[in-house]
C-alpha cells in the first residue's frame, strides 16, 4: 500500500519561498501521476501542479504557473514543489496525491482520479 508523507510547510512573508516534499512510503513511485492540491478554509480542494512519472510531463494551475515548480527525484521516490514569489492567496493546506496508474492529460486536474493522499501540510503567507 502506497503512503504519502509530506513535509516542508510553514509560514513566510509575501514574496517569499517554500519547498514542499512528498515521499513515498510502503512502495516506490512507478507509473503514478503525483500531484499537489490545496485547500483554503471554506473552499474546495483545488489542483496546483502534477507530474506524470511515465513521461515526466508537468502541469500547473494558471494561478501558480511561473512561480511554482514541480520536480521528481526518482532515486528517492520523492516529488517536490518549489514555491516562489508566494502570495497571501497561496495560503492553504497543501496535499500530495498519487494515482494508481498513469492518468491521461484530461484527468490530471481531477482530484477524484487520485487514489492516495497525504495528511496535508499548512502553508501560510502573511506579512
Amino acid at each position: 500500500q502506497l503512503q504519502l508523507v509530506e513535509s516542508g510547510g510553514g509560514t513566510t512573508q509575501p514574496g517569499g519561498s517554500l519547498r514542499l516534499s512528498c515521499a513515498a512510503s510502503g512502495r516506490t513511485f512507478s507509473r503514478n501521476t503525483v500531484a499537489w492540491f490545496r485547500q483554503a478554509p471554506g473552499e474546495e480542494r483545488t489542483f496546483v501542479a502534477a507530474v506524470r512519472l511515465s513521461d515526466n510531463d508537468k502541469y500547473y494551475a494558471d494561478s501558480v504557473k511561473g512561480r511554482f515548480t514541480i520536480s521528481r527525484d526518482s532515486a528517492k521516490s520523492l516529488v517536490s514543489l518549489q514555491m516562489n514569489r508566494l502570495l497571501s492567496e497561496d495560503t492553504a493546506i497543501y496535499y500530495c496525491a498519487a494515482s494508481s496508474g498513469r492518468l491521461i492529460t484530461g484527468r490530471i486536474r481531477w482530484k477524484d482520479d487520485y487514489d492516495y493522499w497525504g495528511q496535508g501540510t499548512q502553508v501560510t503567507v502573511s506579512s
